[in-house]
């Protein structure tokens, strides 16, 4: 099993710093996502805290995140009680779907909002079109990029 010493494996911390930050995440869920990534097999919570020198509340909000943004899985192993956490073979379409689902549901936001803007000025009317136009455009690029995705990880 991968097992970084606190802050010795500067991989690690690239990916805290760069995943991290260009996903929205904090260090430390960038930090777990390169741990995760580079484990042989799946880990339990104390073990990533172990690894990552993190407290469990820390630990515990940073793997819901990934499980959330659908690059990791958390499930039991046969036979245990205790949950276990591994990077999802296909955690770059979990990460893309999930990508898709958020700016579907900025679409309906958009698409309400747009419903009850009769009343509104034409600059504010126009605003909420301009909204909801940018989150049409997005959630089509986004399908046709995931079925494009998939497509290419088939061959």
């Amino acid at each position: 099993m991968f097992s970084p010493v606190g802050d010795a494996n500067p991989l690690i911390d690239d990916f805290g710093l760069h995943i991290g930050r260009a996903m929205g995440w904090p260090p430390m869920a960038g930090r777990t996502a390169a741990v995760l990534m580079l484990s042989e097999t799946p880990m339990t919570m104390p073990e990533l805290q172990e690894a990552l020198d993190a407290s469990k509340g820390s630990m515990s909000e940073t793997t819901r995140l990934l499980v959330v943004n659908g690059t990791v899985r958390r499930f039991k192993e046969p036979g245990s009680r205790q949950y276990v956490y591994e990077w999802r073979d296909d955690a770059w379409i979990g990460c893309l779907q999930h990508q898709l689902d958020q700016t579907t549901e900025l679409l309906t936001l958009a698409e309400s909002a747009q419903a009850r803007s009769a009343g509104l000025p034409e600059r504010q009317r126009a605003r909420l079109r301009e909204m909801h136009e940018y989150y049409v455009f997005l959630v089509r690029r986004l399908e046709a990029l995931l079925a494009d995705y998939k497509e290419f990880r088939a061959r």
